[in-house]
């Protein structure tokens, strides 16, 4: 009874691989019994999913609905409950009957009761099953005996504290219906990858994209606990030692977007370039647990740098921080706690959520929408990197269509209100009337034409380099550079676009197209104009 218990509630399982790995995989093939019950168990997920998603329609429709009455959805629901019962009996006494799952199961139940090392854990990674089965390989508790600074936080919650009670009291109920849209539908329309009927779509398309990256990439499978008790999936292709790589002792951190998922997300440009890459879905997301609210997301980037240090034995030094779109916001969150990391690569990333939500949602919600996103759903990208110091590259590309307010402009991509707030961060003495606006004419022209608008204002390359290198020299490298106070306007306007073409790379690409692995290249610093070496 036991086994047959250990046999209805164990984890499906998809695949088994070979020789593991880069050998090919064989698909797990269930019995008739464990079939139907599977078939079963999957058309009631799927109604409940589709349940929950219209459950305000329904509700409406059978409260108008006289002939539906309490002992209606009681028997409805009663009957439900059976069949999946039924079903779940099915699946275990054909699970029972077959003796590769039996196998499975051994090798399953001794991972999860011992501590899973490499050794313990390297029979279980031939077979692929539901992530909710997989042993933890790194648990949050476990950073707790290494001395950890202070985590830092921004916070543009303004909404919540413009004002004393009698004004909270006035806003309470745009606060309160900004917290129901919020739940309902807003936190769906910023993460539509949290949709579980789009995951369960996609489905076959993720574990394609997982054995691929297993199979051909040498990838390791780990499951990340955070403080708040999510578990992160998560994705190591390790390159250390490796010859042919040269950049493999250098992590890429993946932070993927807000549909994306690391099966088939933006691995792959770190890994064409050569590097070590650790990849993981985001809370809620595809098999990690949670839900993607701010604070979910900080945990669940915070656990993963952990996991990379502290389990994985990468330095700070050697990690690079790469975010794609809303990825932006989890990458500066990371970049502004562990400042000491080799740089941060922001693709196709906005500096604040608000002005991009707005035009999207009709005129009358404004305030409604300002309320659900400063006091539920504040990412602030910008605000986030005005406190990491380190190496940064911004890639703006030229034909997005998402993170700007008009598509047909480039002067409305938000990469530029990025571009600017790092400038004022760091080198605010050369920011004046006139460097802003030649600034802001640079960054309102294709890259064809900015090399024009550089030649024309005089800039020297060589020249503003050395400038620069003699000032940090002779005052060192502060945190804001004040170079520039004894300046004219025009010097300053010359360095400014010197240093804006180092920080901006341009991409003529639309959103969602793959990276180049030609443009995924060390972050530029002060001082130092050297590259990675790119894949051919």
């Amino acid at each position: 009874m036991t086994r047959l218990w250990s046999c209805m509630m164990g984890p499906r399982l998809y695949k088994i691989y070979g020789d593991f790995p880069r050998l090919q995989s064989e698909v797990y093939v269930p019995n008739a019994l464990e079939k139907i019950g599977n078939k079963i168990i999957q058309g009631l997920n799927i109604l409940y999913n589709i349940g929950l998603y219209t459950s305000p329609f329904l509700a409406t429709s059978l409260y108008r609905w006289e002939q539906f009455t309490y002992i209606s959805a009681v028997k409805c629901s009663t009957g439900l409950g059976l069949l999946l019962i039924v079903a779940m009996v099915f699946r275990g006494f054909g699970r029972r009957l077959n003796p590769v799952y039996m196998s499975f199961l051994k090798i399953l139940a001794k991972a999860q009761q011992n501590s899973p090392t490499d050794k313990v854990m390297e029979p279980l990674r031939k077979y692929e099953f539901d992530f909710s089965a997989w042993p933890i390989n790194f648990d949050w508790t476990e950073t707790e005996r290494y001395e950890r600074k202070p985590r830092v936080y921004v916070d543009r919650g303004l909404t919540r504290r413009k004002g004393g009670i009698i004004n909270q009291i006035a806003t309470m109920p745009c606060q309160i219906i900004a917290w129901i849209v919020t739940i309902l539908i807003g936190k769906k329309m910023i993460y539509p990858g949290s949709i579980q009927l789009l995951q369960i779509a996609v489905d076959q398309y993720l574990l394609q994209g997982r054995e691929k990256l297993i199979q051909e990439q040498g990838g390791l499978r780990n499951k990340v606990t955070t403080r708040d008790g999510n578990s992160i999936d998560t994705m190591l292709v390790d390159r250390r030692g490796k010859k042919q790589y040269p950049n493999g002792k250098t992590l890429v951190v993946c932070c993927e977007g807000n549909a994306g998922f690391y099966e088939v997300g933006i691995m792959s440009t770190p890994l064409e370039a050569g590097f070590s890459v650790l990849g993981w879905n985001h809370p809620g997301f595809a098999s990690s647990t949670g839900t993607p609210y701010p604070s979910q997301e900080q945990n669940a980037v915070d656990a993963v740098m952990q996991f990379a240090i502290h389990g994985l034995g990468f330095r700070e030094e050697d990690i690079i921080i790469y975010g794609w779109s809303i990825g932006g916001y989890t990458s500066t969150w990371a970049a502004m706690n562990y400042p000491q990391i080799r740089g941060l690569i922001l693709d196709a990333t906005f500096d604040d959520i608000l002005p991009l939500a707005l035009p999207r949602m009709p005129a009358c919600m404004g305030s409604i929408v300002t309320a659900a996103i400063r006091n539920h759903m504040n990412l602030n990208p910008g605000d986030q990197l005005s406190l990491y110091y380190g190496p940064v590259t911004l890639i703006r590309r030229t034909k997005d269509e998402i993170i700007t307010t008009d598509e047909t402009q480039l002067r409305c991509n938000r990469s530029n209100d990025l571009l600017m707030k790092l400038m004022r961060t760091r080198y605010p003495e050369l920011l004046c009337t006139q460097s802003i606006e030649v600034l802001a004419q640079w960054m309102s022209e294709e890259p064809a034409l900015q090399g024009a608008i550089m030649s024309e204002c005089g800039v020297d390359n060589d020249l503003c380099s050395t400038l620069l290198a003699t000032y940090i020299t002779e005052q060192g490298e502060s945190h804001p550079l004040m170079i520039g106070e004894d300046m004219t306007d025009s010097d300053k306007s010359k360095l400014l676009l010197y240093l804006a073409s180092k920080y901006l790379v341009d991409y003529n690409s639309p959103h969602n197209n793959p990276l180049e692995p030609c443009y995924f290249r060390k972050p530029w610093k002060p001082l130092s104009d050297s590259s990675y070496v790119q894949v051919d």
